[in-house]
């Protein structure tokens, strides 16, 4: 396979990941309506081991993980998986859909911050401006939320857009460590790895909820968003992440994660029939902005 082919399917991976992530997001919605936090975490692990127990195996040609490779699995789970998911369900259990992903529009900014803090990536100004420009799209969307009815709490929201904020860092922590995994080890089996160590860290407060949780009250519909929602982050963005990252850089990936924000919101609206204002589409648009400052490649790339 040609190289020019490789990258274009790394690019529909990298793409599709993110697209999906989005689309979770937002339909985690009426999941953490209908169930706990820390038991819907957990089921949502305990389906990802279910659904891959073969890419555990080591491959014949895959080198012995050293115990920097293995701490760095552990980062990778307990930021990626473990936090950011504590951190995205609690915050869009309290803000909307389309305001989490004006917030994660912030992700490649953030990239690229953390490529030049622990990585030693140079940021230029069109960076700098990015990132500038995803910090006013935050700050736009807490005065519309602000602005919002007088029914919703004004500091719920604003916690809720704080820990997607937090999911955010963890998203970004994840691009990085990752593209520093897929050096070493395979796409599946740093997907089945990482999901194992997210079921063991929230198994104790997912068994303490599913003890004394009606798992009768929920309705059968709900079921089956749970199981895309387990499979799509547990499985299919992962795996798909981790297969673009093998062939292209970290930070040209990270163009990819403007998927994120754009899929969130779609869903947002088009699904969960969430309203977007004027000043939610201008947040969105700066914060898009800031996406394409941070991740366009400079003259001369």
């Amino acid at each position: 396979m040609n190289p020019s082919t490789i990258r274009l399917r790394a690019y529909l991976c990298l793409a599709l990941s993110m697209s999906l992530v989005g689309s979770y997001v937002a339909l985690s919605k009426p999941l953490v309506a209908a169930l706990p936090v820390f038991l819907l975490a957990w089921l949502r692990f305990g389906i990802g081991a279910l659904a891959m127990p073969n890419w555990l195996k080591k491959p014949a040609d895959e080198t012995p993980m050293t115990s920097q490779t293995r701490r760095l699995l552990f980062l990778e789970s307990f930021l990626g998986n473990f936090l950011f998911t504590i951190c995205m369900l609690f915050g869009v259990s309290m803000t909307s859909a389309v305001s989490a992903g004006v917030i994660m529009a912030a992700i490649p900014a953030v990239v690229a911050l953390l490529s030049w803090v622990f990585l030693r990536e140079r940021i230029g100004a069109r960076v700098g401006a990015g990132v500038a420009c995803a910090a006013l799209g935050i700050a736009l969307l807490a005065l519309a939320k602000t602005s919002a009815s007088a029914d919703s709490s004004v500091t719920h929201a604003l916690f809720g857009n704080l820990l997607v904020f937090g999911a955010v860092l963890c998203e970004a922590a994840y691009a990085v460590i990752g593209k520093k995994l897929t050096g070493t080890i395979g796409p599946k089996r740093i997907t089945a790895l990482i999901n194992l160590w997210g079921l063991a860290l929230m198994t104790p407060m997912g068994l303490c909820y599913a003890w004394r949780f009606d798992f009768g009250a929920v309705p059968a519909g709900l079921w089956t968003l749970l199981l895309f929602y387990a499979l799509a982050a547990s499985v299919w963005t992962v795996w798909l992440w981790m297969t673009g990252l093998r062939s292209v850089p970290a930070a040209q990936a990270g163009v990819f994660t403007v998927m994120l924000p754009i899929s969130a919101a779609l869903v947002g609206v088009l699904v969960l029939g969430e309203s977007i204002s004027a000043l939610q589409m201008l947040a969105f648009a700066i914060a898009l902005l800031g996406v394409v400052l941070a991740t366009l490649p400079s003259r001369g790339d």
